[in-house]
């Protein structure tokens, strides 16, 4: 049985015994410290690299913005802010902060995107979750920019709706087979009439779904609840906001776990936020997969983001970008 402390080569040696052996002396042992320590040490040279660092070369009007909570030396919890352009798919340098709840946090983010080389005043739209401290910021120092909500997450927040709605349609039902029938016809019912909603191409097709949903009694609470958020959930069909996304840039949360291991072995957080910056580096200048994983695809295959927004990298990499 293969243990868990097994190391790369252990396991390589593991499943080839008719293998020669690797000499003693050509065995490589990298420790999760060292990389830390690279990744500090890397990320200082980020952090004096800050400012100025995407001036003129990303003219982004519409932004995705997300946070991602991690995990410190005692337990400590912090969240990772991460802004990126919604056309090209460019990050820029996100900040660690203690709370997504206030605005002060949004605002140094936007602070340091301003710093970076983002022209706050042609920014449009931001599409993200439901933070409150970010539609606050928007609404108190961003008034012209408008906020799209992340679809994916209004399914999310009107899941426990439906899944009750449904519930009171097959109430008072003694059969079992035919309540779960019911409950299925509902559940479809239900399903079409938000999708004919968030999905309409224009305002004038979401009211009309919206004014179906309406009729049925037992889905009330979620027609309240659409009409409530319908201008921030359809703002991806104006021409003031195009390009804007329909979802949170959640997706790239996905190759920070891969690259920093959840925050772990980071410990303080000033070394949390310079692997970070040297993150967001790496994945600037990494061009995405050129195939499909599953039912995921990427929207521009082979191609960098900063070859996606304009500028040609030939042979540069994120290493040449941080001086190493």
């Amino acid at each position: 049985m293969m243990r868990s402390w097994l190391g790369k080569q252990e396991r390589y040696v593991y499943w080839r015994p008719l293998s020669c052996e690797p000499e003693a002396e050509a065995m490589c042992h990298l420790s999760a410290s060292t990389v830390c320590r690279w990744l500090n040490s890397a990320g200082i040279v980020a952090e004096r690299r800050v400012c100025g660092q995407l001036d003129g070369i990303v003219a982004t009007e519409v932004l995705g913005a997300d946070g991602l909570w991690t995990r410190l030396k005692g337990k400590a919890k912090r969240v990772v802010l991460m802004a990126v352009d919604s056309v090209s798919g460019v990050i820029w340098p996100p900040v660690v902060a203690r709370g997504e709840e206030s605005e002060s946090p949004w605002q140094r983010l936007f602070e340091r995107v301003r710093q970076a080389g983002l022209d706050l005043d042609r920014l449009r739209g931001v599409t993200s979750d439901g933070a409150p401290g970010l539609g606050a910021y928007l609404k108190h120092q961003l008034p012209w920019v408008h906020q799209q909500r992340c679809v994916w997450h209004m399914w999310r927040s009107l899941s426990g709706d439906i899944a009750r709605a449904v519930s009171q349609v097959a109430h008072g039902v003694p059969d079992t087979a035919e309540a779960d029938q019911v409950r299925r016809e509902a559940r479809q019912q239900l399903k079409v009439l938000i999708h004919q909603v968030l999905d309409a191409a224009t305002y004038e097709q979401a009211e009309q779904a919206l004014l179906r949903l309406i009729e049925l009694p037992w889905a009330e609470k979620i027609a309240k609840t659409l009409f409530e958020y319908l201008d921030r959930l359809l703002l991806h069909t104006l021409s003031y906001c195009q390009g804007i996304q329909r979802v949170s840039p959640e997706c790239y949360w996905r190759d920070f776990r891969l690259r920093l291991s959840h925050g772990r072995n980071h410990r303080p957080e000033r070394r949390l936020e310079r692997a970070c910056l040297v993150w967001a580096i790496y994945h600037n200048f990494t061009p995405t997969q050129p195939r499909f994983e599953h039912k995921r695809r990427y929207r521009n295959p082979g191609l960098a983001p900063l070859e996606v927004a304009g500028q040609s990298l030939e042979d540069i990499s994120y290493l040449d970008a941080l001086g190493v």
